[in-house]
């Protein structure tokens, strides 16, 4: 690029996404370690940015893109798991868009009443845009100082969403210890959903899923533990150590590529 001359836009509100990704998430310092979350204001550069993305900008029609009765069974890095798919499941279609050590950027197409279960983000800031169709949202966060249950082994944690979103709505952020860390999915209508994860599942630097059951607030016993509020805004969580089956499997990106920049 000549001196002077200024860099040219982003052909692509893809390639823009992963420009500013670029310059807000660092890599992660050490095996182990996650970055801080960023500051708020680049966090709603980035949502002003997908908030704008509609499934043409990805190449996907908003219209039961992805809603067929296929099947097949995909095993990510961060979805463990071997199964045989039942007859009459309807996988998960995942489209891989990008991914470095700092951030990964796709999208999760799915079907009518397909689930993603609860499941959480370890020191990870993840913002979701609901490209089309609807889906239910449940989502907790951890209530700290830790309390645990005294007959088993789950965490009380607090119920940060549970509602139905359709598009087009705003882009949700959750952040490393707030704005629903722990979430699961529920399709009311075949949908897909934008995610951006900061810095993305690795199990070499210990961020590995874990899957959780939820049980009400009232179905199990923390002794003398007082809480605030309704009990129904409470949850105890109990971490699955049983591999959790989920019907995935990739599908072909179809939209604008991403040109790596060069550092």
């Amino acid at each position: 690029m000549a001196w002077g001359v200024p860099p040219r836009p982003p052909s692509s509100k893809v390639q823009a996404l992963y420009e500013l990704c670029k310059r807000t998430f660092p890599s992660p310092s050490a095996a182990g370690t996650s970055p801080s979350p960023p500051p708020a204001d680049a966090v709603r550069s980035i949502s002003s940015l997908m908030d704008t993305i509609t499934p043409a900008d990805v190449g996907l029609r908003g219209d039961n893109a992805e809603d067929d009765r296929g099947h097949g069974f995909f095993e990510s890095n961060f979805l463990k798991g071997s199964a045989r798919v039942a007859r009459w499941a309807q996988p998960i279609t995942y489209l891989h868009i990008y991914e470095c050590d700092a951030f990964s950027i796709g999208i999760f197409c799915l079907p009518t009443s397909a689930v993603i279960p609860l499941h959480d983000h370890p020191g990870m800031t993840v913002l979701s845009k609901l490209l089309y169709g609807s889906m239910h949202v449940k989502s907790y966060d951890w209530i700290e100082p830790t309390v645990l249950a005294s007959t088993q082994p789950a965490r009380l944690a607090k119920l940060h969403t549970d509602d139905v979103r359709t598009a087009p709505c705003p882009t949700s952020v959750l952040y490393p210890q707030s704005g629903g860390n722990m979430h699961c999915f529920t399709s009311v209508s075949s949908c897909a959903v934008l995610d951006v994860l900061a810095p993305p599942y690795s199990e070499d630097a210990g961020r590995i899923c874990t899957y959780f059951h939820d049980y009400p607030f009232s179905s199990l016993s923390a002794g003398q533990t007082k809480i605030a509020g309704n009990p129904d805004s409470y949850a105890w969580l109990e971490a699955i150590n049983t591999p959790v089956n989920i019907y995935m499997r990739p599908g072909t990106y179809t939209g604008p590529k991403v040109q790596e920049l060069q550092t």
